[in-house]
């Protein structure tokens, strides 16, 4: 009986631990460009100055820039930006890449850099025929 229960036991543990084989797709890291991605601001007064009376209540503003890529697939361009802020990883523009898209975000890899996960924000997606047919116009229109 005890044999039974062990089986029963280790059968659901088998399959409560299966899981199913992540699918990715592929595309292609056409480019990445830096851009505007909000300010940093710093204030110029400090505890001792503002306590005397002698510190300037002038702003120091930055412009913070971050990384933004163009991944092309077979149907689809998706613009993105890495998830990570303050540690992106510069990826390889021209190489291939392997995603997944797993909820609100996007897990992306590339082989040859070190095949590591990394989170990604999808920013835009295009038909990749509407971004052909854009482009020829706007040629034809010149």
């Amino acid at each position: 009986m005890r044999l039974k229960y062990l089986f029963a036991i280790a059968l659901l543990a088998a399959v409560a631990l299966a899981k199913e084989p992540r699918h990715y797709q592929s595309g292609k890291l056409l480019k990445m460009q830096s851009v505007k991605c909000g300010t940093d601001e710093k204030n110029g007064k400090s505890l001792a100055g503002e306590m005397i009376g002698t510190d300037s209540s002038h702003m120091k503003t930055r412009e913070l820039l971050c990384q933004e890529y163009a991944l092309q697939t077979d149907m689809l361009i998706y613009t993105i930006r890495p998830k990570d802020d303050k540690h992106p990883a510069l990826l390889p523009v021209g190489e291939k890449a392997q995603f997944r898209l797993d909820k609100d975000k996007m897990l992306l890899r590339v082989e040859d850099m070190d095949d590591k996960e990394r989170e990604y924000v999808v920013v835009s997606m295009v038909p990749r025929d509407s971004v052909d047919t854009t482009a020829s116009a706007a040629k034809a229109a010149k």
